[in-house]
């Protein structure tokens, strides 16, 4: 048991060290496919607003994935929920991670671990930029309790059997996905 808290203590020593005096640092890139874009998401920027100047949404290609909505309804979508947040700006992306965070001049990704299972994967992706770019670091973030498990994919699926997805996605995003699952 004490072995799956070790990221988390790690983290938020992290954080104690990098954010202790009250300063935030300048400029997070936030990548993600976002199809569609969640609470938890949402969460997420919100929370990473209070440690960053600014923080980069980043709308990215997952070949692994086939999309509800194309990169453009996506960076839509992201802009509209996070509309009131002027430290926001929402881009699309595309090709390795380390070099865009260059592209954006950005100090680290910020990436989210929803459940113990996520941080092996986003771990080897993190030492993959790390070693691609020495100088692209990564920070990851837990959502909040209410939003640690949704995902997009379970999303759709519940938009897909006509479930209500309005408590887990920010509403200009349940309206596009109910259209495109035809509710």
């Amino acid at each position: 048991m004490l072995y799956s808290l070790q990221p988390a203590i790690i983290y938020r020593a992290h954080l104690v060290l990098t954010f202790c005096n009250g300063a935030s640092m300048k400029r997070v890139l936030y990548p993600g496919s976002f199809d569609p874009f969640t609470n938890g998401h949402l969460d997420l920027v919100r929370r990473a607003c209070k440690l960053f100047d600014e923080v980069i949404v980043g709308v990215a290609v997952n070949s692994g994935k086939s999309p509800m909505f194309d990169m453009e309804e996506r960076k839509s979508l992201i802009e509209q929920s996070c509309a009131g947040m002027p430290q926001v700006r929402v881009v699309t992306i595309s090709g390795l991670m380390s070099k865009a965070i260059k592209q954006f001049d950005a100090q680290a990704l910020l990436r989210g671990l929803r459940v113990f299972s996520d941080y092996e994967y986003e771990l080897q992706m993190a030492l993959a930029n790390r070693s691609l770019e020495p100088d692209c670091e990564t920070i990851f973030m837990n959502p909040t309790h209410q939003n640690s498990f949704i995902s997009s994919s379970l999303v759709k699926e519940i938009a897909g059997l006509g479930g209500d997805i309005s408590e887990y996605v920010p509403p200009a995003v349940a309206s596009a996905v109910y259209a495109k699952a035809g509710k």
